[in-house]
């Protein structure tokens, strides 16, 4: 299972990467381990305004579907296209390819619930 030291996680298993103002979140490895086979994504809608906590996407899989939730509010500025026709790319590359989403917030980093790597491998219990 990997983890990456310059990535931000929550206890959703979300993780985010800040660029500037822009907030690039996905699910961590794990999340998508304990999902398996990842067939489809559902987006919410580019440039809606969310609020902390909302879905920005589901995911089915072939054994569940998982809710995706933002950790920050702003608006949805970015999905990622690529996996409407390639959702494995989550399986296969969960901090590359496979990011879910970009919202456009001007929160300060501080102010969101997040764990580092060493804290998330530790709320994983590895």
């Amino acid at each position: 299972m990997k983890v990456i030291d310059s990535l931000l996680y929550t206890k959703d298993h979300e993780w985010l990467r800040m660029e500037n103002n822009q907030f690039y979140i996905g699910i961590t490895d794990f999340a998508q381990g304990e999902l398996g086979d990842i067939v489809f994504v559902d987006f919410t809608s580019l440039n809606e305004t969310i609020k902390t906590g909302e879905s920005i996407a589901t995911i089915e899989a072939v054994k569940t579907i998982a809710d995706v939730y933002s950790p920050v509010a702003g608006k949805v500025i970015k999905i990622n296209t690529l996996l409407e026709d390639q959702p494995e790319s989550i399986n296969t590359d969960p901090y590359g390819d496979g990011w879910i989403a970009c919202v456009e917030s001007s929160i300060s980093i501080d102010s969101i619930e997040t764990l580092t790597s060493k804290d998330y491998l530790d709320f994983i219990g590895k």
